[in-house]
């Protein structure tokens, strides 16, 4: 028994450590911290719940119906190892070479969602944007759905089989869990580690994400390869 959670545990630690620059928090609270500052505490503090419970659901149902959504629309897995690696690296590239034009127009539109939200019903941020694609965007669902289809592979018949069908879930509510804590903390975050300590990190991700997209397009390609050697 003991053995089998040594064995879950390196499961949600790989889960964790390939879906965290995916899933990356500090663009959700970026996001929050522009778009939700004329929210109310208290209505903030119930967005940042619904945010939290909507990433879980999302990776949830998508990681249990992926392969019938691929199969519905005639999608084959090395299609979606190329296309969401390219995802991934224009993702990553954007973090690693934001453009200041970019971060003016972010400041402008920001300002303007300020003003609407003054003179209106406080705007639920909730799914759109901070859930959807802030965390569980493109990139992370291209990742749990690749997941999901080589879960029962060669790399499974080393962990017991509950291992493999627990462990998403608990990576999932893990991520959940710190998103939650980082929105709830993005104004300490940020008045810590400053604006250029959010920068530097969110450039390492962005290296992070370049490097699994690339690998994410060799895999599709070598799949594809491997599919069709004879016929190459």
């Amino acid at each position: 028994m003991i053995d089998d959670l040594v064995q879950l545990g390196k499961l949600v630690s790989l889960g964790l450590a390939l879906m965290l620059p995916l899933a990356n928090p500090l663009t959700s609270m970026t996001m929050l911290l522009s778009l939700g500052q004329h929210i109310p505490y208290k209505e903030r503090d119930r967005q940042i719940q619904q945010a939290a419970c909507y990433v879980v659901g999302i990776m949830l149902v998508t990681y249990y119906a992926g392969a019938w959504i691929m199969a519905t629309f005639g999608i084959s897995i090395p299609g979606l190892r190329i296309a969401g690696g390219m995802i991934v690296v224009s993702i990553g590239f954007s973090m690693l070479f934001p453009a200041a034009a970019n971060a003016a127009s972010d400041e402008r539109e920001a300002d303007v969602a300020a003003d609407v939200a003054l003179h209106r019903q406080v705007p639920n941020i909730a799914f759109v944007p901070l859930a959807l694609p802030g965390t569980a965007g493109p990139g992370t669902i291209a990742m749990i759905i690749s997941a999901a289809s080589t879960a029962g592979g060669e790399t499974a018949s080393h962990y017991p089989a509950w291992t493999i069908a627990v462990a998403p879930l608990i990576v999932f509510v893990l991520l959940g869990v710190l998103f939650w804590v980082c929105l709830r903390s993005a104004g300490r975050i940020v008045a810590l580690i400053g604006n250029g300590g959010v920068e530097a990190i969110s450039r390492i991700m962005g290296f992070l994400l370049v490097c699994m997209g690339v690998q994410f397009v060799i895999n599709g390609v070598l799949e594809i390869v491997s599919q069709h050697g004879g016929v190459l």
